[in-house]
């Protein structure tokens, strides 16, 4: 390939997180060396991708085209390298695998059990975390693969493609609350009642949307759906959990624009080639039939990519 690898993954790191600096220690190299691969980069292409007139590199025009151009070869390199390592055969000696409670499917114990028969001497983990604490287990290794309720954009290492079945979220309330006896709930009325809301350890909380009165907050759609039961407020739980674990203890509420559906993505890190065990069960997980917009395996395109890094 002509531009080398490290070069286009030191543009999209740099352009993403908006700092050289930033981007070298993502890659874990000095800021000479990602500058000096973007530097050769531009030579290479004869165009300027960054202005550095000011303090903070900024993408110019040019820059902004050939970013969405550059993910797409991160990605097919991406899907080269898991191609490679299923064809090689290469089984890594662990799994572990980061599940967010949005996530279940009537596939998963067909799909576990399979698992369980192609590698009976694997180790797999299983590991609970939600959105940006999910992918920021995924970038760092400790989990090979991801499966968290879709996000807007996730970081250029972050390899992304959408399963076909969607969780359900709705809200829920002791039976015995206050809001248990009320019809078509509006947001003025749930303000009146303590929130008990989703809240991860890496993500902060937004500072444009206002605090509900007495919020409470925990990292787990479990620990919230045990406050539900214990009556301390309403809270936004996937259904299913509720149906498994809280059948008769927790009321749906009649909420204005609820419930929701939400898509769920499988994720896995660019930078960490996965097995043959990984390869295997993240396919598996993605071959029922996606929607027809959707970027498939080659994960995210450039308007799935975040402004900033987890």
């Amino acid at each position: 390939m002509r531009h080398s690898p490290e070069a286009l993954t030191a543009f999209a790191e740099a352009a993403t997180l908006g700092s050289f600096s930033a981007a070298a220690r993502k890659l874990g190299k000095s800021q000479s060396t990602v500058s000096s691969a973007i530097a050769n980069l531009e030579i290479d292409l004869g165009l300027t991708l960054f202005d550095r007139s000011s303090r903070k590199p900024t993408l110019t025009e040019p820059g902004r085209v050939l970013l969405g151009k550059v993910q797409d070869i991160l990605a097919a390199s991406d899907r080269l390298d898991r191609a490679a390592s299923q064809l090689g055969g290469g089984l890594e000696p662990k799994l572990s695998v980061v599940w967010s409670d949005t996530y279940q499917s009537d596939r998963f114990e067909d799909i576990l059990g399979t698992f369980e028969q192609r590698f009976p001497d694997l180790e797999f983990e299983c590991l609970i975390a939600e959105h940006g604490d999910l992918v920021s287990l995924v970038q760092t290794g400790r989990a090979q693969i991801g499966v968290v309720g879709a996000q807007d954009c996730y970081p250029p290492d972050i390899g992304a493609a959408t399963i076909a079945e969607q969780s359900e979220i709705t809200l829920f309330v002791a039976a015995k609350h206050a809001l248990a006896h009320m019809k078509d709930i509006t947001p003025d009325v749930l303000a009146n009642f303590r929130e008990l809301r989703l809240a991860t350890y890496l993500e902060q909380p937004d500072q444009a949307v206002p605090a509900a009165r007495r919020a409470w907050s925990a990292p787990s759609y479990l620990m919230l759906l045990e406050m539900a039961v214990l009556g301390f407020g309403w809270a936004a739980i996937p259904r299913w959990m509720v149906t498994r674990f809280a059948l008769g203890k927790l009321h749906e509420l009649d909420a204005r624009g609820w419930p929701r559906r939400v898509p769920v993505d499988a994720v896995w890190s660019r930078q960490r080639p996965l097995g043959r065990a990984g390869t295997w069960l993240l396919q598996e997980m993605l071959a029922a039939p996606v929607k027809a917009d959707l970027q498939g395996e080659s994960g995210p395109g450039p308007g799935k990519m975040c402004a900033t890094s987890y």
